[in-house]
């Protein structure tokens, strides 16, 4: 659905073109994760060209989407019996945006209308799965919610309602922050310019977020030779535990 909207919003975008060109970039395309990676920001800058250099700043908005790589993610319920809390209900979110962050030049509110977020997913309260594990999407509700306040609290989902700062009439751009905790993959970096709450432009940038190093080779053997890396993982804890015990006996004696 989200493909079909940006596809949408696409071809909208060519027929006005005439009247607003939108023109958006990154800082840089590629994060190289380390071990002694410890986050950054990465600045989402762009222009509008437009006849109507007056009204950027009051009819024009901007709204900035960086998404991580589709998750799935399970969601539990805890209930309380006995006095003890323990897990009872479940739930799957398949697809749901790893990363998240949204930034505008207002409140979402004030942008556009609840439809057109709904749409394109725009805002921390629109972040939908592809899909769940129930027919039921009033059962699937509380657990969608309760995904993305655990995203929140681990600083992966976040919104700005001013993020989007004008350098000039037509030059903007957003500071992204990119926590450790990122996970990795291709992200993609949305810029949407709406005119009287209506999108009339629209590009989206690719960002890739890679592991590097001997994390990279470690990452890359684990996944695709499961069963060496967990032998290893088991020979390399007998032999440690084995050259502690000679260390501790030649201080025993």
């Amino acid at each position: 659905m989200m493909r079909g909207a940006l596809a949408a919003v696409f071809c909208l975008a060519a027929t006005a073109a005439a009247a607003d060109d939108l023109v958006s970039g990154l800082s840089q395309d590629q994060i190289q994760i380390t071990s002694s990676y410890t986050g950054t920001d990465i600045v989402v800058f762009g222009a509008i060209e437009s006849s109507d250099a007056a009204g950027i700043n009051t009819s024009r908005d901007v709204v900035v989407v960086v998404r991580g790589p589709g998750a799935d993610m399970v969601v539990r319920r805890k209930v309380r019996v006995a006095g003890v809390w323990i897990n009872r209900d479940a739930m799957t979110l398949f697809g749901m945006p790893a990363y998240y962050f949204v930034a505008s030049t207002r409140p979402l509110k004030d942008v556009t209308a609840e439809e057109t977020r709904e749409r394109y997913q725009l805002g921390l309260a629109d972040v939908e799965p592809q899909s769940v594990s129930t027919h039921t999407a009033a059962k699937a509700e509380p657990f969608r919610l309760a995904a993305i306040r655990g995203r929140a609290r681990d600083g992966l989902y976040r919104e700005n309602p001013a993020g989007v700062e004008f350098l000039s009439y037509s030059l903007f751009r957003v500071r992204v922050p990119v926590p450790a905790t990122v996970p990795r993959g291709q992200y993609t970096a949305e810029v949407y310019l709406f005119h009287d709450g209506t999108v009339i432009s629209a590009q989206s940038t690719p960002l890739y977020v890679e592991q590097v190093g001997l994390e990279r080779q470690v990452f890359s053997f684990a996944h695709d030779r499961p069963f060496l890396y967990g032998l290893a993982a088991v020979l390399l804890a007998v032999l440690l535990g084995w050259l502690s015990s000679v260390v501790f006996r030649q201080r025993g004696t």
